[in-house]
């Protein structure tokens, strides 16, 4: 039997509400993503690719269809399992680091598995991880003493130190000059093919899109290449 895709959208449609004016964001979007792909997802401003990107990680509701994550379906969960399903199976990382700057960067990952009730110790997986990032002896220092490179790095410790399921990227070497993108995105890359993480990345940079296994374009709400 083939195994479900680890996440299914079927029919996505978001309408906005702008006064009087009805703005379709997503018109009719389908998309299966395979445990352990690492899929980019292109397209212009305005093509619907973050609005999806929030559906699928249950941080907004579509105005129709339905998305299954591990064969759950998001729409039937309450308010409660869907931040269930955000604090364990869906690590987020973004353009912003979003790191508090009061905080080590050590400190930084531990609020991530505090707000998960995660109380046990970093496990072997997770210490590999942090050897691929490349910021363990790092972890002791505030972000402001940190490159916006080592930053993004910390910012992915912390979205994966619950062992997500799924790894959602928005845009995550848009800060970064050219040499820290490209550290970051080989680390992506060995991150999905040493551990087996899943992951969904945003760009618009078609050198970035090319790390992934899979390239999906957007256009006008729809998906128009996968």
């Amino acid at each position: 039997m083939t195994e479900a895709p680890i996440i299914e959208a079927r029919d996505l449609k978001k309408i906005y509400h702008v006064g009087e004016v009805d703005v379709p964001a997503l018109r009719g979007v389908n998309l299966s993503i395979r445990r352990g792909e690492f899929v980019s997802l292109i397209g212009p401003s305005g093509s619907g690719k973050s609005t999806l990107f929030h559906i699928l990680g249950g941080l907004t509701p579509p105005t129709a269809g339905s998305v299954l994550i591990e064969n759950q379906d998001l729409s039937k969960m309450s308010d409660a399992d869907r931040t269930n399903l955000r604090k364990n199976k869906v690590g987020f990382v973004f353009q912003k680091y979003n790191l508090l700057p009061t905080l080590s960067a050590a400190d930084n990952i531990a609020i991530a598995k505090d707000i998960a009730g995660n109380h046990t110790d970093h496990d072997e997986q997770f210490e590999r991880a942090l050897d691929l990032l490349g910021i363990a002896h790092r972890l002791k220092h505030k972000p402001r003493a940190l490159s916006g490179g080592e930053q993004q790095r910390v910012a992915i410790a912390r979205a994966i130190v619950n062992h997500p399921a799924i790894l959602l990227a928005d845009e995550p070497t848009g800060n970064l000059d050219t040499e820290n993108s490209t550290a970051v995105l080989n680390l992506m890359r060995e991150l999905n093919e040493r551990l087996g993480q899943t992951i969904l990345m945003i760009t618009h940079n078609p050198e970035a899109a090319a790390y992934a296994h899979r390239i999906v374009e957007m256009r006008d709400g729809r998906i128009v290449r996968e």
